[in-house]
């Protein structure tokens, strides 16, 4: 596996806590697990896991505040677990900014495969571009944007764009397709990457999370709505 992933198991259901830390713990991973927000806040002052596992119903602080906390200061991926499943859950822990989202009760080996797929996203994410001279032209671009998908970066001119997982699969999909338009629904299949039920306004949240961060580096690239339909990339 490589250097050892460490994750941080949030949840007050003590047995929930001890299958997740069980079956991970097989898997290789260092976990660490916390019966409230509050605790795992207290050490994330001090220490950042590479993943949280986090339970949306909390006593003290909610599971959705305290993704809320984590976003201001990190981009560290987030799945997020419910007793309840209703789709306002889904749809307001996406928007949040979590990576996935898991319904109670679910198998730890579905757990498991979901913990492999955001790292998987992730690899390279951290990787440090050895000749920032290299030319671009190799790379996916949309006016300033440049796509380095092997390293999970997308750059504007020498800078980096702060994303979440999410925003950087919508980001780069939207790249590579620079001009063309997709619906909602589309894009949607495209981020998640299986088959999502749920409402489409989480990927207005990500585009409107993008178009924040893209205007903030002062791209002159632009996702443009193409109204009645979806959205594009123009640059």
């Amino acid at each position: 596996m490589g250097s050892q992933k460490s994750i941080f198991v949030i949840d007050d259901d003590e047995s929930v806590r001890t299958v997740m830390e069980r079956y991970l713990t097989r898997e290789g991973y260092a976990v660490e697990s916390y019966a409230t927000a509050e605790a795992a806040m207290l050490k994330m002052k001090q220490q950042l896991p590479d993943m949280l596992i986090l339970d949306i119903m909390l006593p003290g602080m909610s599971g959705y505040d305290l993704c809320k906390w984590i976003r201001l200061r990190s981009e560290v991926p987030i799945i997020m677990v419910s007793a309840r499943d209703e789709e306002v859950d889904r749809i307001l822990g996406l928007e949040l900014g979590s990576d996935d989202y898991l319904s109670k009760p679910f198998s730890p080996r579905e757990l498991v495969a979901r913990v492999r797929t955001v790292f998987s996203r992730m690899r390279g994410s951290m990787n440090v571009i050895e000749n920032e001279a290299e030319s671009v032209a190799a790379f996916p671009n949309c006016a300033d944007l440049v796509l380095r998908e092997e390293e999970r970066r997308i750059m504007c001119k020498n800078t980096e764009v702060s994303l979440t997982s999410k925003e950087f699969e919508l980001l780069a999909f939207l790249i590579k397709h620079k001009s063309k338009a997709f619906t909602r629904e589309q894009l949607l299949s495209q981020v998640w990457g299986y088959e999502f039920i749920g409402d489409e306004r989480a990927i207005d949240d990500l585009v409107k999370r993008l178009r924040k961060k893209i205007s903030s580096v002062n791209s002159t690239a632009e996702i443009v709505t193409v109204w009645g339909f979806g959205y594009k990339l123009e640059g």
